[in-house]
């Protein structure tokens, strides 16, 4: 394995480094001067004033082509894995590719290329409904409905697996909600209820949060850290439902609270959605996949993540960080 240098510089890989979660961690890493940082792109481009940067090489990869990684893993000590395909009708068909298939063969190029931790981007639906009450624990057995969740599981029992086999250091962040502006679901969000035409189901669900500032600080801890290892479930202190927190941000900025529908109404939506997708190749904003997912309840147990990671937060709560979707 790579070891890390005497002056503590790591090279630093980032898959799906043009989205929106790669393109936050890399504004917080860019001013780290200890990190050179490798971003890996598909079709989108890198924002012109981060590829600027002196630390900074961007390389054109695709994870369906193993060999158009190698160049980009050269000389890396870790990797954060946030790429994959969203907002695209019928994920049930892509899925298990996308989020696989594409992911072992990163897997398979890391331990060629002798990378010493791979951090991978999850989230705490993976283990099923999870409460305040009963929260997600961080194993490997959860039973998830949508096909989002499947496959990211699938993903981290790779992951695992290559730990057992190669022995790299493998990381799973499971993380809340990230809330602020500029990410684009929340923005998205503000956007239908500027124009009144925000809706979500009745029926409370549990969400956890944390503030961008919060993510990032805590994925740079897994970054530098040493002796990380295993599932880290990432979230703030709040507990709030998701009808909750969508009224108090929306009525924030000044715009309409959402609808509360009924879901039959949100799923017809989402077939709507899907259809003009598939019809014209453009990206589906809602799919039904994508309300299996939202509509289970999510909280995930941050006592590691506050004992390895991340001791003090920022933003205890979504209330204590409402200045940041100005």
């Amino acid at each position: 394995m790579n070891e890390i240098k005497e002056t503590n510089q790591r090279t630093i890989a980032i898959t799906g480094a043009a989205g929106n979660l790669g393109t936050l961690l890399t504004k917080g890493l860019i001013e780290n001067k200890n990190h050179d940082l490798h971003l890996l792109i598909h079709k989108k481009e890198i924002d012109p004033g981060i590829s600027k940067s002196p630390n900074i090489q961007v390389f054109k990869t695709d994870l369906a082509q193993p060999d158009t990684l190698m160049p980009a893993l050269t000389g890396v000590h870790v990797i954060v894995h946030f790429a994959g395909v969203l907002f695209k009708a019928n994920p049930e068909k892509f899925l298990p590719k996308t989020n696989t298939i594409y992911f072992k063969n990163l897997l398979n190029a890391a331990v060629k290329q002798n990378v010493k931790r791979i951090i991978l981007i999850s989230f705490p639906h993976v283990e099923g409904e999870s409460t305040p009450e009963q929260p997600a624990r961080g194993h490997l057995k959860g039973r998830p409905e949508s096909m989002h969740a499947k496959t990211r599981l699938e993903e981290e029992k790779l992951l695992f697996e290559y730990k057992n086999k190669y022995g790299i250091e493998a990381i799973s962040l499971r993380v809340g909600m990230v809330y602020g502006k500029g990410i684009l679901m929340i923005d998205a969000a503000q956007w239908f209820a500027r124009h009144w035409l925000l809706g979500v189901w009745k029926q409370p669900t549990y969400i956890h949060l944390i503030s961008k500032d919060d993510f990032v600080a805590a994925t740079i801890a897994a970054i530098e850290k040493e002796n990380i290892q295993g599932i880290y479930h990432i979230g703030d202190e709040g507990i709030q439902t998701l009808q909750e927190f969508l009224d108090v941000i929306t009525s924030y900025k000044g715009n309409h609270k959402p609808w509360h529908m009924p879901v039959w109404m949100i799923m017809t939506a989402a077939r709507l959605f899907e259809g003009f997708s598939l019809i014209t190749g453009s990206k589906s904003p809602l799919t039904i996949d994508f309300i299996k997912i939202g509509m289970v309840s999510y909280y995930g147990d941050t006592q590691r993540m506050r004992k390895e990671l991340l001791p003090e937060l920022k933003y205890p709560t979504y209330k204590d960080g409402l200045h940041l979707f100005n």
